[in-house]
């Protein structure tokens, strides 16, 4: 276990500007596979070749949340322009938002909402502040508003406008329940076909749903980790999902988990049971998951590749390993791997004698 003061500069590393991807394959799962093994070691695989590292099972946990339209573009009743980003729908009227504007939005400000095709705009009123956010109610329920006046909530990396395509093709097959402001990125590559192979294959699966906030683009603003404070994130696992889990742990099979949001409601659900096992429950997590954390649930991880400094980085080190994780992104850099949201993807198992 690692347990000397970890810094961010420990988690840097050189990423060429052109590896980053604007644009998602056609083919979900055509997207190359980094499979890091347990001893650090590395092997350059395509997603497909995925169901040759499952094992018949294995029980996969995915998070099913659905990405809501959550930038919005307007006019304060004052004329000023504004950017509002959705960063939680708190009730059916009611929102929480940063905004963008050349003076902050007073409580009583009216917005209005400006439509794409320029129909009547929707209205809202700030409510006061949260920290960063602004309180928001709407004239309408805040879902109906961000799907019809809202534009997909793309990466800041991604240098383009949403596009209609970004509508499917930023959204997981099986998203279920909109809340999230940023795709679980490694569910991307599955597809409907795919998911049923792994089935036949012997493999179980669980949904689980973590509405992912713009606070996983936020960028660590300290150097000793120690200081960091993780943004919150609104989770929910159902009593079939926590059974199912729980199960496989007891029984020696292992627990794969979709994505790093899919990592972070399982552990931090298990982190707060003394006995270790998930629960049934829904909550919010600031769970900080770096090296010399103990995994309590996940065994193995599908992920795309992370951001430098990112405390994503220090996720994926906490399960292989720091100096593991760096050298397979040299490698990936050097094999010129896709990063980022629409990019390629990595299996990863947990390091030995960790």
């Amino acid at each position: 276990m690692e347990t000397k003061e970890q810094h961010l500069s420990d988690f840097d590393f050189e990423l060429p500007e052109s590896l980053i991807a604007q644009y998602p394959l056609k083919d979900r799962a055509a997207s190359r596979l980094l499979h890091v093994k347990p001893d650090g070691s590395v092997e350059d695989l395509h997603f497909r070749d995925i169901l040759n590292l499952l094992k018949p099972g294995d029980l996969l946990v995915f998070n099913n949340t659905k990405v809501i339209k959550a930038r919005l573009n307007g006019k304060k009743e004052t004329g000023g322009v504004f950017e509002a980003m959705t960063e939680r729908v708190t009730g059916t009227y009611e929102a929480i938002s940063m905004m963008r504007a050349s003076k902050a939005a007073k409580p009583g400000t009216i917005l209005y909402f400006d439509h794409p095709e320029g129909k009547e705009p929707a209205r809202a009123e700030v409510l006061g502040r949260e920290g960063e956010f602004f309180r928001l109610k709407f004239d309408h329920p805040v879902l109906e508003v961000l799907d019809e006046y809202g534009k997909v909530p793309l990466p800041p990396y991604i240098q383009h406008a949403a596009e209609k395509s970004d509508e499917s093709r930023y959204q997981t097959v099986y998203a279920k329940y909109p809340g999230a402001v940023a795709a679980p990125t490694a569910g991307l590559h599955f597809t409907d076909e795919l998911l049923q192979q792994i089935r036949d294959k012997g493999c179980e699966e669980v949904f689980v749903t973590l509405h992912v906030g713009a606070g996983t683009f936020q960028p660590v603003r300290v150097e000793n980790l120690s200081e960091h404070v993780m943004h919150s994130e609104w989770y929910s696992i159902s009593p079939e999902a926590a059974e199912k889990i729980n199960k496989a742990k007891a029984e020696g099979r292992r627990v794969v988990c979709v994505g790093t949001t899919s990592l972070r409601t399982v552990e931090a659900s298990a982190s707060q049971n003394p006995e270790g096992k998930v629960r049934a429950e829904s909550a919010d997590t600031r769970l900080f998951i770096k090296p010399g954390y103990e995994f309590k649930v996940c065994d193995a991880m599908v992920t795309n590749f992370h951001l430098p400094k990112s405390t994503l980085v220090m996720l994926v080190s906490a399960l292989c390993g720091r100096d593991e994780i760096l050298a397979a992104y040299k490698h990936a850099v050097d094999e010129k791997y896709r990063f980022f949201s629409y990019g390629d993807a990595c299996f990863l198992e947990q390091k030995v004698n960790q």
